[in-house]
C-alpha cells in the first residue's frame, strides 16, 4: 500500500513538473516570436510619400521609366517627373522647398551653385548616363547624310553665312536650310552653343523649340530640315527621322550609336558625347526616407534604363562611388 501511494506521489509530482515546464517554455517562446515579429516589421516597414523631379526634357525618358520601374516596387510612394528643361528646372530646384531633383544634360553652372549655397541647399551631383548629341535630316534628304564636323558647325553658326545647301557644298540643291534644335530652357541647346560652337552667335532664322517632339514632326514634314537633340529621341523615332553621320576630321564617318558613344577617345563618337545627370538636395534625402532610397535605387538601375532609354551606360566603378556617396548620407 505505501508503494502505491509513493508511485502515485511521483506521477503527480511528473505531471506538475511537466506542466511547469510547459507554461515556462511557452512564454519563451511567445516571447521569441513577438521579437522575431517586431523585427520584421522593422525591417519590412514600407516606404511612403512622394518624390519631385524636373529639369531636362533630355533626362525625362530615362527617369521617367526609373520613376514608373520604383513605383512598381513601392505602391505608398509617388514619383513625379517634370521636363521643363534644364536651366527651368534648376529654378524649381533652388528655392525654399523646391523639388527634390533636378535632372540635367549639362553640369550646374557656378551661379547655380553660388545660388544654391545662398539659400543653404546641399546639392549632390549623381552622373547617370552618357547621350550623344545627335543631328537628324528628312528621310528623304539624300545628300546630307553624312557631314563633316566643320560643315555641322558652319550650319548653325552665323558666321558661317550657310543659308542653303548649296553654300555648304555646290552639289547640294539650291534649297533654303531650315535649323531647328531646343530653346535656351533646355540643357542640350547650353551644351551645343557653349561646347560645339563656342557660344558664338546661333544663325539667325533657327527654329527653337521647347517640345522635343515639335522638333522630331517639324523635321520629319520638312525636306530641308536639319535639327539636333539627344540621342535618345533620335533612337525613338528612326522611323520619322534620320541620323546624320558625322566625319570628326578622320575621314570617317561616324553613326551615333550606343556603341560608338562614350566619353573617351576609344569611342568613335567621343567629341559629340556628354554626361547626363540628376541633383539630389541631400537635405531632402536626409529628412525624407523616400528620397534618399529613390536616388540610390536610381544609382543601381541606371545601366538597365540607360540602354533600355537610347543611353550608353557608365563604368561600373563610376555608379558604384555614388552610391558609396548616397549610402553615407544614411
Amino acid at each position: 500500500m505505501k508503494s502505491l501511494k509513493k508511485l502515485s506521489l511521483l506521477l503527480l509530482l511528473a505531471a506538475v513538473m511537466m506542466f511547469i515546464a510547459a507554461c515556462g517554455g511557452g512564454n519563451a517562446n511567445e516571447d521569441e516570436s513577438a521579437g522575431d515579429a517586431e523585427g520584421n516589421d522593422n525591417a519590412t516597414e514600407e516606404l511612403e510619400g512622394s518624390v519631385v523631379i524636373d529639369g531636362s526634357g533630355t533626362v525625362y525618358p530615362f527617369m521617367a521609366l526609373m520613376a514608373e520601374n520604383y513605383m512598381t516596387e513601392n505602391e505608398n510612394v509617388s514619383v513625379e517627373v517634370g521636363r521643363s528643361g534644364t536651366s527651368a528646372g534648376f529654378e524649381k530646384f533652388l528655392v525654399e522647398d523646391g523639388t527634390d531633383f533636378n535632372d540635367a544634360s549639362r553640369s550646374i553652372k557656378d551661379e547655380e551653385k553660388a545660388k544654391a549655397d545662398e539659400l543653404g541647399i546641399e546639392v549632390q551631383e549623381l552622373k547617370v548616363a552618357l547621350d550623344g548629341l545627335t543631328f537628324v535630316i528628312n528621310p528623304e534628304n539624300d545628300w546630307a547624310d553624312e557631314l563633316t564636323a566643320d560643315q555641322i558647325k558652319k550650319i548653325f553658326l552665323k558666321e558661317g553665312n550657310i543659308k542653303k545647301w548649296s553654300d555648304l557644298d555646290p552639289s547640294f540643291p539650291d534649297e533654303e536650310i531650315k535649323t531647328m534644335g531646343p530653346n535656351e530652357n533646355h540643357g542640350t541647346y547650353e551644351f551645343f552653343w557653349e561646347n560645339i560652337l563656342e557660344e558664338k552667335d546661333l544663325v539667325e532664322g533657327i527654329n527653337l523649340q521647347q517640345e522635343y517632339s515639335t522638333l522630331v514632326e517639324m523635321v520629319s514634314s520638312d525636306k530641308n530640315a536639319i535639327a539636333f537633340f539627344g540621342y535618345g529621341y533620335y533612337d525613338s523615332n528612326k522611323e520619322k527621322v534620320t541620323a546624320v553621320k558625322v566625319d570628326f576630321g578622320d575621314g570617317k564617318f561616324v553613326e551615333p550609336s550606343l556603341d560608338t558613344i562614350g566619353e573617351s577617345e576609344d569611342f568613335a563618337y567621343s567629341q559629340f558625347t556628354r554626361p547626363v545627370f540628376t541633383y539630389l538636395n541631400t537635405g531632402m534625402a536626409k529628412e525624407k526616407a523616400q528620397v534618399l532610397d529613390y536616388a540610390i535605387y536610381t544609382m543601381e538601375n541606371a545601366k538597365t534604363v540607360a540602354a533600355e532609354t537610347g543611353f550608353a551606360p557608365l563604368p561600373d566603378e563610376e555608379i558604384q562611388a555614388s552610391i558609396d556617396a548616397l549610402n553615407a548620407l544614411k
